[in-house]
């Protein structure tokens, strides 16, 4: 279960970021000083995100589920961040089309190095979830980080 996986510590109920890479640097810092990622995670989150946009419109929710390779990951973990102001991500299979994110639900999944595919199940989890565009603007308008992992856990239980 996604719920289960998200640490109050991983969940930002409000982040000021200037940029995409701001937010990679604050959320993915986070994980990383906690040792559930590598020191190589964020850099590798921002790359990826360069080559394989995850921002999504849902609804006219703007949402990103960024992540990186099992190799830069210690020990699974979903951090979750609602972004005070939007910050543009490239949307998902595409290089030149943008969406003005709030929402960040960010993956850390670890596995064996080399092993594709570990992320799949979650990613599968979280866009059953974000697909609810009333859920997302009750974890938009959440004051704490355990308001929000039990919106996603009363969601889960539904699914």
């Amino acid at each position: 279960m996604i719920w289960e996986l998200m640490n109050p510590k991983f969940v930002f109920p409000t982040l000021a970021a200037k940029n995409y890479e701001d937010v990679m640097s604050q959320v993915g810092g986070a994980l990383t000083r906690e040792g559930y990622a590598k020191e190589t995670y964020v850099d590798a989150l921002i790359e990826r995100e360069r080559e394989f946009p995850t921002g999504l419109d849902v609804d006219g929710y703007g949402v990103a589920i960024p992540h990186t390779p099992v190799e830069h990951v210690n020990k699974t973990a979903i951090a979750v961040a609602i972004l005070e102001n939007p910050v543009e991500f490239t949307a998902m299979g595409t290089d030149d089309e943008f969406v003005q994110v709030k929402l960040v639900m960010m993956l850390a999944i670890a596995g064996k190095p080399g092993e594709h595919g570990a992320h799949i199940d979650e990613l599968q989890r979280i866009m059953a979830i974000l697909q609810d565009t009333a859920l997302l603007e009750k974890i938009q308008n959440a004051k704490s980080a355990d308001e929000i992992i039990g919106l996603v856990k009363e969601k889960e239980s539904a699914l």
